[in-house]
């Protein structure tokens, strides 16, 4: 395995390779990370991940610089995962001021976009500058971050690049918590409450799947029942599979972001109407 930092380099180990996939990440990996560079194997002779904190998407009060850094930890887990590691320094992928950004459409600043204004045009910037350095067959991202899969899918779709998108399935703590680098801020008793989360979620769907199908009742219900225990509610929705809209599809997601503490959790789950 190569740990390579600059683009140049980058290019010119890629050159002859054929076959690429592709895992953007902002390292502090967890077993979640190493399922999508498993299945990576699975899409390309050559696999690359990508290591960077984007200072592009992080909000002027958010944890950009607390977020963990653990590159030398990363390595040793990508090991026998990952051909290539792709760790730039800010500098490298931002040599000058940005000042070309992806406009992306009305749904980008909903749901997270609303709690995070400008987060997702500047998740898919370098998600974008990311392809065309890479220049993969096919690109690899989790579940777990709905919105960000499906706007990275719109993108890819409508600026023709020749990509294929694969959203990998959540992946879970034995007690249901989604699994993510931000569970690490959680106090022990935090820890403790934090997968009421994904047990809300799957209560909608139940009662969706018997026969509720008031819809802002079940949402209301559902901040309301989190609101009591604590946590601060961004929203809970129910929405189309297809497009993140309002709808009576039978193609359905529940989305939910939540803060516990100071932790911000996100989580969903899709489901079809029977």
């Amino acid at each position: 395995m190569q740990v390579i930092s600059t683009i140049a380099e980058l290019h010119e180990r890629l050159t002859d390779e054929r076959e690429i996939a592709f895992v953007p990440t902002m390292g502090n990996l967890h077993e979640g990370h190493l399922q999508l560079m498993r299945g990576a194997r699975k899409h390309g002779s050559c696999v690359v991940a990508s290591i960077f904190v984007n200072p592009l998407q992080f909000g002027p009060n958010e944890d950009f610089e607390q977020y963990p850094r653990t590159l030398n930890d990363d390595c040793a887990k990508l090991e026998g995962l990952a051909d290539v590691v792709f760790a730039p320094s800010v500098k490298e992928m931002y040599p000058v001021n940005q000042t070309v950004y992806i406009e992306l459409p009305q749904i980008a600043s909903e749901l997270c976009g609303a709690a995070r204004p400008g987060h997702f045009r500047g998740m898919a910037t370098v998600v974008l500058k990311l392809f065309n350095i890479v220049q993969p067959d096919v690109a690899l991202f989790g579940r777990k971050d709905y919105q960000q899969l499906f706007l990275v899918r719109l993108m890819v779709e409508q600026l023709n690049l020749p990509i294929a998108i694969v959203g990998c399935e959540t992946v879970r703590a034995e007690d249901g918590l989604a699994l993510s680098s931000r569970n690490q801020y959680l106090s022990d008793s935090e820890r403790a409450m934090a997968p009421f989360l994904y047990q809300t979620l799957k209560s909608i769907k139940q009662h969706m799947q018997n026969g509720d199908r008031d819809i802002e009742k079940l949402e209301r219900k559902a901040i309301e029942s989190l609101a009591g225990r604590g946590w601060q509610v961004d929203y809970v929705v129910i929405r189309n599979q297809s497009d993140l809209m309002k709808s009576d599809s039978e193609h359905l997601v529940i989305l939910v972001a939540a803060k516990l503490g100071k932790t911000r959790l996100l989580d969903n789950i899709e489901f079809d109407l029977l």
